[in-house]
């Protein structure tokens, strides 16, 4: 099989490049104290796409530095009991999509949730000012400013946040709530079942968001070109290379993914230049929960046949 990454074997083992910072939990825990003293100003509006089976609502919550979050909320029509929810999380600049992707759990019991990110393709806002380059893409986003600042520190804090509402909602069984995602999805899957230890289970595929050192040495370009463009516009000369990979350290999921209580379902394309195999396993190698990995090695970030329907047949057995 061609490769281009590590050995499979090695990837088994290989646990990251990119540095911890020292005060990584203390950061993760302020954050979590911030976010707890939001008012969230909780909204749900009916929207007008619905079915025999299923209702649908725009939820609208304010998050960290006081952004207003948006969400697609669809859920069983006629529930008389509580039961499951899944939280969605969409790829990179991407949006929470539509409501008939939803549909398939709503009809099967599930409450779900499909976050837009902050500023990204959906309604969302993202009003917090930060300093520094902001043109080139939202990994670097806040880097040159305080690391509270970070735009994936906010949005990570929006998907606890998203899971905490959502596990009070009254229909919803607060222990039956699950998350997945892809790519940036898949990174957002990861932190929020780390920063929301109740999630029963996790299935990101192929995550963004991990071990920034790693992907930046391998130069595939791509969403890490950001890095490339940071390095060109603000330290031609790596002065502060070694800062400002661990200021990132702090949004990389490589580092959260030890805190996982969940079960976790992982896929994976061994041929992936935008999320490099070794990236991957840099977090999966670190969660300590009951974990599986579905491993297609000859797909790159493409579709993965047959992803979907495995998450979804294992989501009904939760």
């Amino acid at each position: 099989m061609p490769m281009i990454d590590l050995p499979y074997e090695e990837l088994l083992n290989y646990r990251g490049r990119n540095p911890r910072p020292s005060d990584f939990d203390a950061y993760w825990e302020r954050g979590l104290a911030e976010m707890k003293e939001v008012d969230a100003k909780l909204e749900i509006v009916p929207n007008s796409f619905s079915t025999s089976q299923v209702e649908c609502f725009d939820l609208y919550f304010t998050g960290v530095k006081g952004a207003r979050i948006h969400a697609l909320y669809a859920r069983p029509r006629h529930a008389t009991t509580p039961h499951p929810a899944i939280l969605q999380f969409h790829g990179y600049k991407g949006h929470a999509g539509d409501w008939l992707d939803k549909m398939a759990y709503a009809s099967h019991g599930f409450t779900v949730v499909a976050m837009n990110c902050r500023g990204q393709g959906g309604h969302s806002q993202d009003t917090h000012p930060v300093r520094g380059m902001t043109s080139s893409g939202h990994v670097v986003r806040g880097l040159d400013d305080h690391p509270d600042n970070l735009y994936f520190r906010q949005v990570f804090l929006d998907t606890a946040q998203l899971a905490n509402i959502v596990m009070n909602l009254p229909e919803v069984d607060p222990n039956l709530v699950a998350v997945t995602g892809w790519s940036q999805g898949g990174a957002l899957t990861v932190a929020c079942a780390a920063l929301e230890p109740r999630i029963r289970r996790a299935a990101p595929v192929y995550p963004f968001l991990s071990d920034y050192l790693r992907v930046w040495e391998m130069d595939f370009g791509g969403v890490h070109e950001e890095l490339i463009q940071y390095f060109r516009n603000r330290d031609p000369l790596h002065a502060n290379r070694d800062l400002i990979f661990e200021k990132l350290g702090y949004i990389d999921i490589q580092h959260l993914a030890d805190r996982i209580n969940a079960e976790v379902l992982w896929g994976i394309g061994l041929m992936d230049k935008v999320c490099p195999p070794s990236t991957q396993f840099a977090a999966y190698n670190r969660i300590r929960s009951p974990k599986r990995m579905v491993v297609y090695p000859d797909f790159q970030h493409e579709w993965l046949p047959g992803m979907n329907d495995a998450i979804f047949e294992w989501m009904l057995t939760m």
